[in-house]
């Protein structure tokens, strides 16, 4: 009786280590495909903060041609969406302190800064240049630019090492 328990005391051992071994690869697999949707989300934001910023720009073309075209003066302040007269979604407002809130955009008076807070928690900042400061600045009309002032836009894949 006992040699006959023991072929299926090894089968079901077998089909244990079986079971074991696939639920690994599922695993792996799950976090691999955990970590490229994370980096795509990444780079999805980083694209619409970007197709923002160049939204901004061309309102505030639009605004520095009409002021070439007519005269006047420029709007107060280096807040470029007083300037340009729109606010992006999400929006809090002019700032003395960073919010605690992610997925935002904010204006930080203390820097003169247009901020975009990922949801990871790191910053895009945007600064409106005039002068010298504009040239080279993309959108750039009458010396006037908006420039990203943090490091550039990184891609997820540079930002990892290539993971």
């Amino acid at each position: 009786m006992a040699s006959e328990d023991t072929p299926k005391l090894a089968r079901k051992t077998r089909r244990k280590f079986e079971f074991a071994v696939v639920v690994l690869i599922v695993g792996a697999l799950a976090l691999f495909l955990l970590r490229a949707i994370d980096n795509a989300r990444e780079e999805i934001e980083e694209a619409t903060a970007q197709s923002e910023v160049a939204a901004l720009r061309v309102e505030l073309l639009d605004a520095l041609a009409h002021r070439e075209a007519f005269g006047g003066a420029l709007p107060p302040g280096n807040n470029p969406l007083r300037w340009a007269g729109r606010e992006p979604a999400a929006y809090l407002g002019e700032l003395d302190a960073a919010p605690v809130a992610r997925g935002v955009w904010y204006f930080d008076r203390a820097h003169g800064e247009l901020i975009y807070r990922f949801r990871s928690g790191r910053d895009a900042r945007f600064r409106l240049v005039r002068g010298a400061d504009a040239a080279g600045v993309p959108g750039t009309l009458g010396g006037v630019g908006l420039r990203r002032v943090d490091t550039a836009p990184i891609s997820v894949n540079s930002r990892k090492g290539g993971e």
